[in-house]
């Protein structure tokens, strides 16, 4: 699972869609990257018994216990990985992308209108985990750790959504959407403003679900190690944490975690990159509910 290829590329786009995916790529830009301060914070949730449908009432078990983590300082991506990236990455490995995006990107813009320069502003989706991976990788980047992200989301207090305690609506974060032909409804990834994080990142919670670096562990919050975890070693799930466009409330809560098969490619899936510090400098310098299977966004 170490390359893009594993996963199996896409069929040779016909000539008009060739065109429009060359454009769409020429479009992309790169995220901003933020640096998360090092230091504590409130991973988890404590759990409550006494409220079934509260928002801080955990989504399940996996979510338990609340502690406090030592993070050292890292950077994250403001913005999800774009479309544009994600297929300009795929030109660069000489890469078709998958038949479902394919198919998809020549709907929306054959019978909905949309232009390459919206497309190239949506996140990127039906991305498997190992091209996650390798497109931070080419970037001299990282998918965050599960703890990473979540810091990133809620900052060091704990907090339920990423812009506070207030319920979703559609000023902060895209979700709750349904089409009758499932098809994904998106938002920019430099969009909402009102949704940001304590650290200033957009979309994390809504818009597209994100892989991250770690295994999902059902139980690994009640033993992981206190300072810089790095997930389990091992699994059969990838953690994927934020809801999508079509999630409910609950699941965009800062703590509820999820997973899916690494090769699994979805409308509701895609991600973004972190750094170390270290790798930083060089990069200047270059300019489920159940505990049977984790909840699938």
């Amino acid at each position: 699972m170490g390359s893009p290829q594993d996963a199996g590329a896409g069929s040779k786009s016909p000539p008009e869609l060739t065109r429009h995916l060359a454009g769409i790529a020429a479009l992309a830009k790169p995220s901003p990257l933020v640096t998360i301060p090092g230091g504590p914070f409130l991973l988890g949730s404590k759990r409550v018994d006494d409220d079934p449908y509260g928002d801080w009432t955990q989504f399940d078990d996996t979510e338990l216990p609340q502690h406090r983590v030592w993070l050292d300082t890292y950077e994250m991506d403001r913005d999800e990985v774009s479309l544009g990236e994600y297929l300009a990455f795929l030109q660069q490995q000489k890469l078709h992308p998958s038949d479902e995006l394919q198919k998809l990107i020549w709907h929306v813009i054959t019978i909905h209108s949309v232009t390459d320069e919206t497309l190239s502003r949506w996140p990127a989706l039906y991305v498997t985990w190992a091209e996650a991976k390798s497109l931070c990788a080419a970037k001299s980047k990282r998918l965050p750790t599960e703890a990473e992200w979540e810091k990133a989301a809620r900052g060091s207090e704990g907090g339920l959504f990423p812009w506070g305690k207030t319920a979703p609506t559609p000023t902060v974060a895209m979700f709750g959407q349904h089409h009758v032909h499932e098809i994904p409804i998106l938002a920019a990834v430099d969009s909402h403003e009102a949704g940001k994080s304590p650290y200033g990142l957009h979309h994390m919670a809504g818009n597209v679900a994100e892989w991250v670096q770690d295994w999902f562990g059902f139980d690994y919050y009640a033993y992981m190690p206190e300072r810089n975890p790095p997930g389990p070693t091992s699994g059969r799930y990838k953690s994927v944490r934020g809801g999508s466009w079509k999630s409910n409330q609950i699941m965009l809560r800062t703590a509820t975690r999820g997973g899916s098969a690494p090769d699994q490619r979805s409308a509701t899936i895609g991600f973004r990159c972190a750094q170390s510090p270290a790798l930083s400098t060089d990069r200047s310098a270059q300019n489920s509910p159940s505990l049977g299977q984790p909840h699938i966004p």
